[in-house]
């Protein structure tokens, strides 16, 4: 943005510059012309009213020596041309013959012998090496009796005329340079909030998920109405870190606090086993299942909550160590269920960056959800593949798997799949995992391997280190 707002305003000012340059030139060429013009015209007047006399008496050799002296001190060539187009008398400036002073002398003949002055032609440039012809007609009694021509080089009033648009073209380049100066520190004092903001909006989402003070973008510099939409950011960022956090509380609190009459609800729920009428059986068998999926809901909450109240800095985790104690303690429920734990990538002593106590919440997770859909008989896999933003951290179950336009949903809260309804679980667990590793700088994604089950891998990043040994 920075860089289009300098080429805006940079292309006004060369607008303008040039805007007000180029007319400028072609005034300087118009009064140089103009005055070389009415020099050569005052001259060329006063030979026409020299000559009147001369050209009556037929006695033009008169006029010789002053159109002689003229050429030699002036440089111009000068004739007088009698009524009948004949050369009465001449000088040249460089001994030039008359006749090969250039085309344009019959034209301007031919315009004094039919009674018009001469005008003004073109507008003079430096390039143009034409010469100034000008022919006066010579007038006795109202009568066109002659015409006096003079032939001028315009060679001194075009490099005249080049210095002028030198000085021109040096006063638009030191405007422009100027301009350039006086805009790029304007344009950064314009910019300077605006690109706070854009800093302070990449870093609003991750200080608020982290519990951290979102930094202020402050109205110190910059227009009015940028400042006052920084003071607006400042005002929704605290706000929106505000509700982020009270809604944190709310739901720590209402699972804490939910915990007890559940508890007691599940005990009344216990005692009435056996004291029932035997029709209403089925009805405390499903009460009970409720209240044992509720408190699971609960748990899940109390997960997720402590999930994102752990957000803040990131904490090394030895990824072998922790792999082998979470499998230690879960090989003792999948030995009940007759599911067998399988490791393999370990052993190259990496340390991963989480959330403290984040790895084993996301291996707890990965886990038990492995353990839920796999059949008796099946083994659950837990890999370790380092990459090259990380390290991948896999597990695999072999059991019924996903459809494929479920896996984009399969990280989202209280989601579950219609297929697994059956299957005890609060629908938490995998957006545990997800926002674990989104407070990690990680990522999780879902794939449906060959053979069936579903492969679950988080991206964790490693220390400077290890990504380099990687």
């Amino acid at each position: 943005m920075r860089l289009r707002l300098q080429a805006i305003v940079l292309s006004l000012v060369a607008l303008l510059v040039f805007g007000l340059g180029v007319p400028l030139a072609l005034a300087v060429a118009g009064r140089v012309q103009q005055e070389l013009f009415l020099d050569r015209l005052t001259d060329t007047s006063r030979f026409a009213s020299v000559a009147q006399r001369p050209i009556v008496d037929a006695r033009t050799d008169e006029l010789d020596g002053q159109l002689r002296r003229y050429s030699e001190v002036y440089g111009v060539s000068i004739a007088v041309i009698n009524k009948d187009r004949q050369l009465a008398s001449f000088a040249s400036s460089d001994g030039t013959p008359f006749g090969r002073l250039g085309p344009s002398i019959t034209s301007s003949i031919n315009t004094a012998l039919a009674g018009r002055r001469p005008e003004p032609g073109a507008v003079l440039m430096p390039w143009d090496g034409s010469p100034l012809v000008l022919a006066e007609p010579i007038l006795i009694d109202g009568e066109v009796r002659g015409a006096v021509v003079t032939v001028s080089d315009t060679g001194k009033a075009r490099t005249l005329l080049v210095v002028y648009w030198t000085l021109i073209a040096a006063g638009a380049v030191l405007a422009f340079s100027l301009a350039l100066l006086v805009a790029l520190p304007v344009v950064r004092w314009i910019l300077r909030p605006v690109r706070r903001l854009d800093e302070a909006t990449e870093s609003l989402v991750a200080a608020v998920v982290s519990g951290r003070d979102v930094e202020l973008v402050g109205a110190a510099s910059g227009p009015p109405e940028l400042r006052k939409l920084g003071s607006s950011f400042d005002r929704m960022a605290a706000s929106v870190g505000e509700a982020l956090l009270a809604q944190r509380a709310f739901v720590a609190d209402a699972s804490h606090q939910l915990r007890n009459p559940l508890t007691a609800l599940k005990l009344r729920l216990g005692n009435l086993d056996g004291h029932v009428d035997p029709a209403a059986d089925e009805e405390l068998e499903a009460a009970v299942a409720d209240a044992d999926r509720l408190n699971q809901i609960l748990d899940g909450l109390l997960s997720m909550a402590r999930a994102e109240a752990s957000a803040g800095d990131l904490v090394l985790a030895d990824l072998d160590t922790s792999i082998a104690d979470r499998v230690a303690d879960w090989r003792v429920v999948a030995k009940a269920d007759r599911v067998g734990l399988e490791t393999h990538g370990l052993g190259g002593g990496l340390e991963v960056l989480t959330p403290a106590r984040g790895l084993e919440v996301v291996l707890d997770n990965l886990i038990d959800n492995a353990l839920k859909f796999s059949e008796p008989g099946s083994v659950v896999e837990i890999g370790v593949e380092a990459v090259e933003d990380g390290v991948e951290l896999s597990v695999r179950d072999h059991g019924p798997g996903l459809r494929p336009e479920e896996l984009e949903r399969a990280t989202d809260r209280f989601w579950r799949s219609q297929s697994h309804q059956n299957v005890p679980g609060s629908g938490l667990g995998l957006a545990i995992v997800s926002e674990i590793a989104t407070l990690a700088d990680g990522r999780v994604r879902l794939e449906l391997p060959d053979g069936g089950g579903l492969r679950v891998i988080v991206t964790l990043p490693v220390r400077a280190s290890d990504r380099g040994s990687t």
